[in-house]
């Protein structure tokens, strides 16, 4: 069984959560309900949950600064949120659990899965990358994205990452310096979180930095040459609109 502790100011939240998982995942046992933040302080010191769900927004201290409360994190983490979509890639460039409210039992019972199949305690790193984030103003390009890879994490500088291409369910994402990383996360995930700023799916195999474009090559449909040499397909359905993405003179 999985143990877990549930932490939101709302009481109609805490128990639409603890029905929802009741019905939908049977393997995971509530053994706290908490109200407040320092409820659930106590509740995790006592219990030594396997996850927690916590609620963002509470009075007095919410969902971050309880965290920071904590001397050590040895649990995973979902957060319940009802912020806007920029905030959303803050949680997807730190590689932590989610959950938008109102929360749907498809989504939650995906979360549930997810953490079974990690197993990976979050790490401090991963909090300074999302209140990085969340803090930043939204049309700057990110510093840094977590990665998930068969091996754990890896902490990359988005200013590294050339290109990113489709491998089934899976994700290689093409670096500086002649690295690769095969991503355990299929690229329409990478897209949503990265599109924006630096980033532009120019294929539906293919999300490009372009920053590290050298040129782009007329004819049929037309190809992109990045700077490492490697050449990329370009949709031809989105070619006016990556053509619009440069100033020409």
């Amino acid at each position: 069984m999985i143990k877990c502790v549930l932490v939101d100011d709302e009481k109609n939240a805490l128990e639409m959560m603890e029905w929802l998982l009741k019905t939908y995942c049977p393997q995971v046992s509530i053994v706290a309900m908490c109200g407040t933040g320092e409820e659930g302080i106590e509740a995790i010191k006592e219990h030594q949950p396997d996850v927690v769900f916590l609620d963002i927004e509470m009075p007095r201290m919410n969902g971050f600064d309880m965290l920071e409360q904590l001397k050590e994190i040895s649990f995973e983490i979902v957060f319940c949120t009802a912020y806007d979509q920029f905030a959303i890639k803050a949680f997807k460039y730190s590689a932590l659990h989610y959950l938008l409210k109102p929360i749907e039992p498809e989504d939650l019972k995906a979360t549930i899965r997810r953490v079974e199949e990690r197993k990976a305690i979050p790490t401090r790193e991963q909090f300074a990358l999302l209140m990085q984030h969340i803090n930043r103003p939204s049309k700057t390009a990110a510093p840094r994205i977590a990665l998930t890879t068969s091996e754990g994490l890896m902490f990359v500088a988005t200013e590294e990452i050339i290109y990113c291409r489709a491998e089934g369910n899976y994700t290689n994402v093409i670096l500086t310096g002649g690295k690769k990383i095969m991503v355990s996360r299929v690229l329409k995930e990478l897209d949503e979180t990265l599109s924006g700023a630096d980033f532009y799916r120019v294929h539906s195999s293919f999300l490009i930095n372009i920053n590290h474009i050298k040129k782009f090559i007329r004819g049929e449909g037309g190809y992109i040459v990045m700077d490492n040499g490697d050449h990329i397909m370009l949709s031809r359905s989105r070619r006016h609109e990556f053509m619009e993405l440069f100033p020409r003179f």
